[in-house]
């Protein structure tokens, strides 16, 4: 049996209200099967918890380690010894696949996870906020406040950039290969 690892945020991610799909294939709810010998496996498994030592069962050691300190203490001392060990990476290219939301900061929401999560959580917030989105984008304008953040979302980002445009490429080139092509067509 191959065992998957997800952090919590990508996990949430699939499991979106209205868009759940598989975190391995992303495939649709209607070819879900419920994976009955793993949940078998998680009830009947036995693990000592990495903070204190105490054995827990699988099914129960999240809640464990939400309330145990020792396993709090255990984490942070990780995170502590993993930044001092490693050299930030730094990347010329930006991240234009997932992004934070403008209001709460909420991190590594797809294009479409970003759209429903303002829409549903920040709706009646009336702030003038940067697109994140926009501000990936080579043309964008990273300190641009949209009057109408919710308006701009419906408008601009009910399709995918990545699908459509070539980063590497300036705006003028692709404004003039777009007029090339709807004057092919006619």
């Amino acid at each position: 049996m191959i065992c998957r690892r997800f952090c919590h945020s990508c996990l949430q991610e699939c499991l979106r209200p209205q868009k759940p799909v598989c975190a391995v294939c992303r495939g649709a709810p209607g070819h879900w099967t419920k994976a009955a010998q793993l949940e078998a496996l998680i009830q009947s498994s036995v693990a000592a918890c990495k903070g204190c030592g105490t054995q827990v069962g699988l099914s129960k050691m999240r809640s464990h380690t939400a309330a145990c300190s020792k396993y709090q203490e255990y984490i942070e001392e990780g995170v502590r010894t993993t930044a001092q060990s490693q050299p930030a990476i730094v990347s010329s290219v930006p991240n234009r696949y997932t992004f934070t939301c403008p209001y709460c900061n909420c991190q590594n929401l797809d294009q479409d996870g970003l759209v429903e999560h303002c829409t549903t959580q920040h709706a009646r917030d009336a702030r003038q906020v940067v697109c994140p989105i926009c501000a990936s984008m080579p043309w964008g304008d990273p300190n641009y406040r949209s009057a109408d953040f919710f308006q701009h979302l419906k408008i601009r980002h009910t399709f995918s950039y990545d699908t459509f445009v070539d980063y590497s490429t300036d705006e003028h080139t692709m404004i003039q290969e777009a007029l090339q092509r709807s004057l092919m067509d006619h």
